[in-house]
Formats: C-alpha cells, structure tokens, sequence
C-alpha cells in the first residue's frame, strides 16, 4: 500500500534525476496505477513529449469544466494528432453543475472566494478524484517559484487530498527552461501563450498579464494572490463541500 513514507524514500532515489528518469521511475514503480494529468500547459506539453519520445505508457488525461477556451480544445486535437495518443477527459457532473448554476448563477466565482472554490471543486476537483479513484501515483506539470502559492514544489510530494503520490518532474525548472526545451523541439502550444497569457485555466477566470506581474496574475484576478489555487494542489475545503448528486 502506497503511503505518505514512500515519499523520503523516492526523494532520496530520483535526487538530481533528470525529468525523463522520474517519469520512467514513476511508471515502472505504479505500473498501471499512475497517470499523467495535462492541463496543456507549456510543462504539461514538455512531460507528454518525454512520455511520447522515451515510449513510457502511461495514460494522460485532462479534465474538461466546460468553460476552456477555444484555443485549448484545438490543442488537445493538435496534441493527439502529433504524439498518436488518447488523451482520456474528465467532465464534470451534468446534473452538479445544473444545480450550483440553478442556485447560485452563471458567474458565481465572481460572487465570493467560497463559491469560486464552489465552482472549480464541481468543475475540476471532483473530475480529479474520479480519474485518480484507481490510482497509486499521478503526475503533473508543476515547478517551484509558479506564484504565490507554488514557492517550494518538490519532485516527488504526497498528494493529502488525494492521498496518493505526486511527481512533478519539472519542480526544479524555470519558465525559460520549459520554453527553451519547446522550441527545440517544436512542440506545440496554446497560442494564447503569445498574447500574454503565461497560465491557462477556463475563459471566465483568465487574462492577459502585463510585462513582470506575476507568473499566476491572469488566474482569479480578483482574489487575494494566496487564495489563487482551484484545489487540485491543495487540501480542499469549500470546493468538495457536496452539491447536487454528491460526486
């Protein structure tokens, strides 16, 4: 059984190990009991590449709220067709959306931090549990030094809320780092990226920033800059209070 004490031991074994040994490490050590989630991100589209290039299986998945931009469902497309894979999407409820949108409004995330936490636990954490429901380990795409809430990510860190095992193969990597790695080897990425946007979410909840904001400035930009996370990466409160079916 995979507990918080694997971590240490995982830490010790992949310190200094470049981001393709931790993916290989990953899916050999959780064979069939981990998987990749993109958010495609310029990070998330360098794991899928490594995952591609190194031939690792390992199932990739994304998580669809129902309010991404255009442009991010073109990139799945774009992503699929170039690597030859599946990529598996999560959506959230019908009937928990129906009901939070009855209740509280189209736009409630603008109403308070409560109901924005409300909107991505119904959107996008919920959706996570589910595809983690048969997991050991998952991995993802973040970095240390992504805004407020992300100073300090480690390679390897246990996942409370999820209670599995989290690899961030690319935690010690900076945003000129990841960009350098796509342009060497064209790998393809949101366009919304040249018009300002650093960090994607869905359409309502994301702007342009301007030249030295910070990293997650565009994200929930009405919120005090600590309280600008969805869940996915922390213990969660407000977001996987029950609506609707119960998911």
């Amino acid at each position: 059984m995979t507990t918080h004490e694997t971590v240490p031991q995982l830490l010790t074994e992949l310190d200094g190990k470049p981001p393709e040994e931790v993916l290989a490490v990953a899916a050999e050590r959780f064979e069939g009991r981990v998987a990749f989630a993109t958010s495609l991100g310029p990070e998330d589209q360098v794991i899928t590449h490594m995952l591609a290039e190194a031939g690792i299986d390992m199932r990739v998945f994304t998580l669809d709220t129902g309010r991404l931009f255009p442009e991010t469902y073109d990139l799945i497309a774009r992503t699929s067709d170039r690597y030859g894979i599946s990529i598996y999407t999560y959506f959230p409820y019908g009937a928990a959306v129906e009901e939070m949108v009855g209740r509280h409004g189209i736009n409630l995330f603008r109403t308070s931090i409560e109901l924005r936490k409300m909107c991505c636990g119904v959107r996008k954490v919920r959706p996570l549990r589910r595809a983690q429901s048969d997991l050991d380990a998952w991995v993802c795409g973040l970095r240390s030094g992504q805004g407020a809430t992300r100073q300090k990510v480690e390679p390897v860190e246990w996942d409370d809320a999820g209670e599995l095992i989290k690899f961030n193969p690319l935690a010690d990597w900076d945003e000129e780092r990841v960009w350098r790695y796509v342009r060497a080897h064209d790998i393809p990425y949101n366009p919304l990226h040249d018009q300002g946007f650093p960090s994607i979410g869905c359409a309502p909840c994301t702007r342009a920033v301007a030249p030295g904001e910070d990293f997650r400035a565009g994200r929930w930009w009405w919120e005090d800059p600590d309280q600008r996370e969805c869940g996915l990466h922390h213990r969660t409160g407000a977001a996987d209070r029950p609506v609707g079916d119960g998911a």
